[in-house]
């Protein structure tokens, strides 16, 4: 990351302790830091009672940037936020299918219209809280050696030549690439990720060595800038109830459901059926309006080593999409967390298709999948 003191960088202080950190270890180096707060979204309705919306968060944010002495501002971003992310949100569920807004918040909202913002206000680059890291490598050795050497020394202002590589964090178990693989070359030419370098753990300790007001904060959850959801209240601003029977893989009626919207695949909790349960959900019958169920979690049905998927985005094309990229073995995560597995990427005519070494569990049409080469993220795409 730069260490100049002609550097600009503009935080993304989100109002939590990893954003917090990396806005502190920045002005440590000795760049001009500025924080800026987003506020993407203030309705409360379909929140859980006990979530407060965006107004705390605010207020944390504009501690910590009282307490590292830089300049703070608020960025209202309400209007792009439900045009990019929310409009889209619905409409996937709507179809039948499950979105992951997070990923598409970052690519639109964080990297998208925050990133142009910060450039016009003279910034030269963006940080923000995640757990992600950065490579460059120069695209004439790249496109010879096709492995994992890369240049770790991190991009600096003066080096416009190459390509940036997405990394999983040294926190494995934090790593956000998963959410990060919609950004292309020109967001992550404009981008640090201060805390890529450390554990979770690590960064709180420094919250409380820097003296942070949030040093002790709990993690977010939920949905990016809306907090934790009642789902069926919040999707009915836009979605109608349609009742429908709830049936077993075996046809037996077990229940019913008041829209296929409120339900994903692999989904146990809320399905409200009585008996002998958990129940899992194992498909959702658009056409005739059933949501079909098993009590085994086992069941072959929620099992797939084939994926089909489209809306892709590769941060490094030329890894994937060569001839020598094509026949290369990949890891592949379906949802954040999830375990990576062995896996092949074929190009078909207008979609890609993922062939897993093994089985997994549970994949919902919406979500997304990511792949990985070693410690690169190369990108993914949306499960059909």
């Amino acid at each position: 990351m730069p260490n100049v003191k002609s550097t600009t960088i503009a935080v993304a202080l989100s109002g939590g302790v990893d954003s917090a950190v990396a806005a502190a270890l920045l002005k440590k180096q000795g760049c001009k830091v500025a924080g800026f707060f987003m506020k993407n979204w203030s309705d409360k309705f379909g929140l859980k009672e006990a979530d407060c919306p965006w107004h705390q968060d605010r207020q944390d944010a504009m501690a910590v940037a009282a307490k590292l002495d830089i300049p703070f501002h608020t960025l209202d971003f309400e209007k792009e936020y439900k045009s990019q992310v929310l409009d889209y949100f619905f409409s996937e569920y709507k179809a039948g299918r499950t979105p992951n807004p997070d990923v598409f918040c970052n690519s639109q909202i964080k990297f998208g219209v925050f990133l142009d913002k910060a450039m016009a206000l003279g910034a030269d680059f963006i940080a923000t809280g995640h757990y992600a890291r950065l490579s460059r490598v120069i695209l004439s050795e790249a496109k010879n050696l096709m492995d994992k050497r890369w240049d770790p020394s991190p991009p600096r202002a003066d080096q416009d030549d190459g390509e940036f590589r997405l990394l999983k964090a040294k926190d494995q178990n934090k790593d956000q690439t998963y959410f990060l693989y919609r950004l292309n070359q020109q967001q992550l030419s404009k981008t640090i990720f201060p805390i890529g370098e450390h554990t979770k753990p690590e960064v709180r300790k420094l919250a409380k060595k820097f003296g942070l007001p949030n040093h002790d904060k709990p993690d977010s959850q939920g949905v990016c800038f809306v907090g934790h959801l009642d789902l069926r209240k919040f999707l009915s601003q836009k979605i109608k109830d349609k009742p429908g029977k709830i049936v077993t893989t075996e046809g037996k009626v077990v229940g019913e459901h008041q829209g296929l919207f409120c339900y994903t695949i692999g989904q146990r909790k809320g399905i409200e059926i009585g008996g002998i349960g958990p129940f899992y959900v194992v498909e959702k019958d658009l056409k005739n309006n059933l949501l079909v169920v098993t009590n085994n979690r086992r069941d072959e049905r929620l099992y797939k080593t084939m994926i089909e998927f489209n809306e892709t985005n590769w941060v490094n094309p030329f890894l994937v999409e060569t001839p020598r990229g094509a026949s290369r073995n990949y890891t592949g995560r379906i949802r954040y967390r999830e375990p990576l597995v062995n896996c092949k990427i074929e190009k078909m005519d207008s979609i890609y298709r993922a062939t897993f070494a093994k089985p997994v569990w549970a994949a919902a049409g919406g979500q997304s999948v990511v792949f990985y080469d070693g410690e690169v993220c190369l990108g993914g795409g949306v499960i059909i």
